[in-house]
């Protein structure tokens, strides 16, 4: 099968060629005739299967040939996005694919200024990508109206509602056309986003080109058991030992990120972070810098999960798992991409159990466990299973046997009691083989915001839904 296979015309399939395009992907396959006939559409596809040329292609196609020129203030396609970093990717895209059509193109989203955005509104934009509490922002300064909306597309639309945008969500849909396209695209489907599909989709093309929430299968992928107090020092070492040179890392905090990043420095490796708290343009020229190979190691929270277009990235590393577990997803998606293969190692302390359980319930697999010699937790991970079950209770440490005490005789003055019980007697724990050498280099556990381990209750018993026991908590910060 071929893009001209597809119906696409002359000038989208020079620009496909330029991109180096040979085939159709089979979510492009399936979601270009689809889109240009008009149809709603709803694609289960993984991260990595070219699912945005699957909606940009044809929606492009279909500006040149249907409806009139975009006014001021409007725009023709609303793709709704849950990032910065997916906006630009998907802008980026929309240029890229559209070259030669003259046709505009606009991102808006938060943490930047609002008034260039809505300076290039006033021409009006064929293709607007948006965040949705941004794109109501302009809606409510009349920097942009709905009425010529001819397609909507929802990307990410799990994330959206992760991210905690149901109602921003809501309060677009209902100032949309009614007359209009939607398309709905994402790796993963919850409920949530099947009630939310039912109430916007009108009779849709179903397409799912792989198992819903599927990880790709040329994926290695691992746990490896471990005392949240160790994670850093297990890290390093692995990467050390792995000889691991270009990898995208996941940790759960901006501090943990920061951490990280300054253990990594110190090691000699060349490193960029990626999180909420960092500007914009910032985290543009790490991904820049990474994609680049300017950066060895690139360190994130969730922000960065989504949207990161990176070639032939060979690792990804869950220094901390996801409290949701879709994230889980998303976060490894980034390697194996388009039938490469990929490793995604997650650390994993005795916490995390109800998380675990989650994602391979989600996944429907068990994660294989590897434990490093040196680095074995003390604080045992329960068994899991694929059902979503913490089906085995840790071993508890057993306590040393306190000696009962005996009688002794009255000490004289000035004179010290004996010990008992081995008291004064215990020696200090051997420290961990580091990437710097079996108890060399600087204590990373001071100070660090790996080094606390909850006192670990009752594991969780039955099954373990989609989100990690106990809620979803509170995500990052999103992009409005």
């Amino acid at each position: 099968m071929s893009f001209a296979s597809l119906g696409l015309i002359e000038p989208l399939l020079r620009n496909v060629q330029g991109l180096n395009y040979q085939t159709p992907t089979p979510v492009q396959a399936k979601a270009i005739p689809a889109v240009l006939g008009g149809k709603d559409v709803m694609a289960a596809a993984q991260t990595g299967t070219g699912k945005t040329a699957g909606f940009a292609l044809p929606l492009l196609q279909r500006l040149v040939q249907h409806g009139p020129a975009v006014s001021s203030n409007r725009a023709r396609v609303l793709v709704l996005v849950p990032t910065r970093e997916l906006a630009e990717q998907v802008l980026q895209s929309f240029v890229e694919y559209g070259k030669g059509l003259d046709l505009r193109f606009l991102a808006a989203y938060g943490g930047v200024s609002i008034n260039p955005q809505m300076m290039k509104l006033r021409k009006g934009v064929d293709v607007l990508v948006a965040t949705p509490g941004r794109l109501l922002d302009l809606n409510r300064q009349n920097a942009v109206q709905f009425d010529q909306v001819q397609t909507l597309v929802l990307d990410e639309a799990d994330r959206m509602l992760d991210l905690g945008f149901a109602r921003e969500l809501d309060a677009v849909f209902a100032v949309l056309p009614a007359k209009r396209q939607t398309l709905l695209f994402s790796a993963t489907f919850s409920d949530e986003i099947r009630t939310m599909a039912a109430g916007i989709l009108r009779s849709p093309v179903d397409i799912s080109v792989s198992p819903p929430n599927a990880t790709a299968s040329k994926i290695k992928q691992w746990v490896v058991p471990v005392d949240k107090r160790n994670k850093p020092d297990l890290f390093l070492h692995l990467v050390a030992r792995n000889k691991w040179e270009h990898a995208l890392v996941f940790v759960k905090t901006r501090n943990g990120v920061d951490y990280l990043a300054v253990m990594l420095e110190k090691a000699g490796y060349a490193v960029d972070t990626i999180h909420g708290d960092k500007p914009q343009p910032a985290r543009m020229r790490a991904l820049e810098r990474f994609k680049a190979g300017e950066v060895q190691m690139l360190v994130a929270t969730d922000v960065a999960a989504r949207g990161l277009d990176i070639d032939d990235l060979p690792l990804v590393i869950n220094v901390d798992l996801p409290i949701v577990a879709q994230d889980y997803v998303h976060r490894i998606g980034r390697t194996g991409r388009a039938g490469a293969s990929g490793v995604a190692v997650s650390l994993v302390c005795a916490d995390e159990a109800p998380q675990l359980a989650a994602i391979e319930a989600l996944i429907r697999q068990t994660l294989r466990r590897e434990e490093e010699p040196g680095f074995e937790a003390e604080h045992r991970v329960p068994e899991t299973s694929a059902t979503g079950q913490i089906i085995k209770k840790p071993k508890k440490p057993k306590k040393p046997k306190v000696q009962q005490a005996v009688p002794v005789a009255k000490q004289g003055p000035g004179k010290k009691p004996h010990a008992q019980g081995g008291e004064g007697k215990r020696k200090a724990a051997a420290p961990h083989a580091t990437a710097t050498g079996a108890g060399k280099g600087p204590d990373y556990t001071i100070g660090s915001p790996f080094s606390a381990q909850k006192p670990r209750g009752k594991p969780a018993a039955g099954k373990v839904a989609g989100k990690s026991a106990g809620g979803r908590g509170k995500p990052g910060k999103p992009s409005r």
